[in-house]
């Protein structure tokens, strides 16, 4: 028998995995046990220390407000949070007591001590923590909020000691599943409490509302600074802020929550980027459809997204009942519903008439605008909506063609994306949950593992995604990176044979045999709305020429010069460019420094100089300038950078 200390030595050791189970250092392992190190800059290795520091966090609020009661703190994408129950908010000035007190508990060095105990133990000894025991109650039970699973989840409940390492006395303790550091004095200076916010209990507004401390932690304390500056870059770069700033879009009141209305330049940029989808489609075969916002619900039990979605769909509308005159009904009504998927009436298209092999791979593709009722805690500028459109697509093939039709759209995705500007990718793979999936063992079998065969002969990183996949087949999702380097998921390409059975699709093959296709769901941006705010962060507001809402102003030195460039401007307005002449009082400089802050990539300068040579002058958004440019040479660099997608902006691009 021998424990993670005895096996490792290195520092940077925080938790082993025995036989694939992660578990604390201080766990006994026997000679026939697989163990792997797990280390603090590993993907698990930051969730421990990160919900290690939650713990702290937690601790230091209750040193302070002994009445706190505890929720949950889990680790969440580069920091955590805890969820407490005070009668007062918590304030900034809170905030810097509660990291006062962590930095206290983190330099005692107090102990993480993992300890089994029973259902009535637990309960004895959290009598005056309610929402534990409530956590106690769903022992067994899957969990229904983020969260949840790291304090009862697993085979066992468990409670965590902090102890104290010279008097060995139990200092403090939580419900936790774990596993945790060694010590509190392993989470170093590296942390910080970020902000403030509240959260409902569990994730229902039907609960009570908790006061929730969000924080980040990283191995150490350079990390730390390089990641507030990350965020710090992310601030300015927040697409709610800035598509205020810029007049593209917003969220009126008298709407709704989470439905965006977007403004002429922001419809602008929204028309380019689907222009471009456009293009690509018809490049790659594609065939454009378009289907209704509304459906009966009959289509999405066929379906079964009313069984397994139900709760991500906004409620029925029943229409269609007649009454006489005396109320009685003579002709029952159906309930309609807004749409939440477009893959059943793509299903529906196909199943028009009768297909040939001949025409398979089909490949159906819609801008077609869907609803959700996401809770109204999720929503979150245009990356979580009620209403968005998605560029869908859905593709049907004879069953010798998947792997092929899968490869050929992966590519189809990265060039497309490239020609966006984002570049840097990976892949992951979302596999089966058993308790969330349709169809039978080998059809998941063979679908997943095709999926694999193609992701990994993509030549890209591939991660695996446990039990993420939908409920009727597995799926490849492309994550991107942006310019700050963080990860989006943005293109999906999912495999799919229950839909085909469900809705019993067919195709007359070679052989004249009826034979069911199977089914490709593909989408490239996601939404069109999450995909907008993703450039708008990647590029912080400054599109390249082709994006930009306005691409060019023309800014006379002086009044007199206002015609010789507004002639300039009809030209370009006559290629296709989005030019504007700025005649306004303003003087030159006001001009120059009220454009660059819109962020328009080209300002054309003209004086007399310029008007009686023929020239205008090239001033970018990076401050340089390029004099004496003929006025058809100007013209002709303008289109071809617009022409030419071109992502990167500055005199060399024109």
């Amino acid at each position: 028998m021998a424990t993670g200390f005895e096996l490792f030595t290195d520092r940077s050791i925080v938790a082993m995995r025995v036989n694939g189970e992660l578990k604390d250092l201080a766990a006994t392992t026997t000679d026939a046990d697989v163990v792997e190190p797990v280390s603090i800059d590993s993907a698990d290795g930051l969730n421990i220390l990160r919900h290690s520091a939650a713990h702290v966090a937690a601790q230091a609020v209750q040193q302070i407000n002994p009445d706190a009661k505890l929720g949950i703190g889990p680790p969440v994408t580069d920091g955590f949070y805890y969820d407490f129950d005070v009668e007062t908010p918590f304030t900034p000035e809170d905030m810097k007591a509660i990291e006062k007190g962590m930095e206290r508990i983190i330099r005692s060095g107090q102990r993480f001590v993992r300890r089994v105990v029973t259902e009535e133990e637990a309960r004895a000894e959290l009598a005056d923590e309610p929402y534990k025991l409530e956590l106690i109650g769903l022992k067994g039970n899957a969990p229904d909020a983020d969260g949840e699973s790291v304090e009862v989840g697993g085979a066992e409940l468990t409670i965590y000691d902090n102890v104290d390492p010279k008097t060995g006395e139990t200092v403090w303790k939580d419900l936790c599943r774990g596993p945790h550091l060694p010590n509190t004095r392993m989470i170093g200076n590296g942390f910080a409490l970020t902000r403030l916010a509240a959260a409902y209990w569990r994730g229902s507004e039907k609960n009570k509302q908790l006061q929730r401390v969000y924080g980040t932690a990283w191995p150490t304390k350079d990390e730390l600074r390089a990641y507030q500056t990350r965020m710090e870059e992310a601030a300015k770069r927040d697409h709610r802020k800035l598509g205020q700033e810029l007049d593209l879009f917003s969220f009126p009141d008298e709407i709704g929550s989470g439905l965006a209305v977007f403004h002429p330049r922001g419809g602008i940029i929204r028309a380019e980027i689907e222009n471009f989808m456009r293009e690509r489609l018809i490049a790659y075969d594609y065939e454009l459809v378009n289907t209704p916002h509304i459906t009966k619900g009959h289509l999405y039990e066929i379906s079964q997204h009313l069984h397994w979605y139900k709760d991500g769909m906004f409620p029925a509308m029943h229409l269609d009942e007649e009454t006489d005159a005396d109320g009685n009904v003579t002709r029952q009504g159906q309930d309609y519903y807004l749409k939440p998927m477009n893959c059943p009436m793509h299903n529906l298209i196909f199943r028009a008439r009768g297909r040939s092999y001949r025409e398979l791979p089909l490949r159906l593709a819609e801008f077609g605008t869907v609803y959700r009722y996401e809770k109204s805690g999720t929503l979150s500028g245009l990356t979580r909506v009620r209403g968005l459109t998605q560029d869908d697509a859905h593709i049907y093939v004879t069953h010798d063609q998947i792997k092929a039709e899968v490869a050929s759209q992966l590519e189809f995705v990265l060039e497309t994306l490239r020609g966006y500007g984002l570049d840097d990718f990976y892949l992951e793979l979302s596999t089966r949950d058993p308790e969330k999936s349709v169809g039978t063992d080998e059809m998941w079998e063979d679908a997943t593992e095709t999926l694999r065969q193609v992701a990994e002969e993509s030549g890209l990183e591939l991660v695996a995604d446990p039990g993420g996949a939908a409920f009727y087949g597995p799926k490849i999702s492309v994550q991107a990176r942006d310019a700050i380097g963080r990860t989006w998921q943005l293109s999906t390409v999912q495999l799919d044979f229950n839909q085909p059975e469900l809705f019993e699709l067919e195709y007359t093959a070679a052989d004249g045999t009826k034979q069911q296709p199977a089914m490709i769901h593909r989408a490239l941006l996601g939404s069109v709305e999450r995909f907008f705010a993703i450039l708008l962060e990647h590029y912080a507001g400054a599109f390249p020429v082709w994006l930009a809402p306005v691409q060019v102003v023309g800014i006379p030195v002086s009044e007199q010069y206002d015609e010789y460039l507004r002639e300039i401007v009809a030209t370009l307005k006559r290629r296709g460019i989005r030019a504007q002449l700025d005649a306004s009082d303003d003087r030159m400089q006001k001009k120059i420094r009220t454009h660059t802050k819109d962020k328009v990539p080209v300002l054309l300068i003209a004086g007399a100089d310029d008007s009686a040579a023929g020239t205008v002058s090239f001033r970018f958004r990076d401050g340089s300038q390029e004099n004496g440019v003929s006025v058809e040479e100007a013209v002709e660099r303008i289109v071809a950078s617009v022409q030419s997608h071109a992502q990167v902006l500055g005199q060399g691009d024109l």
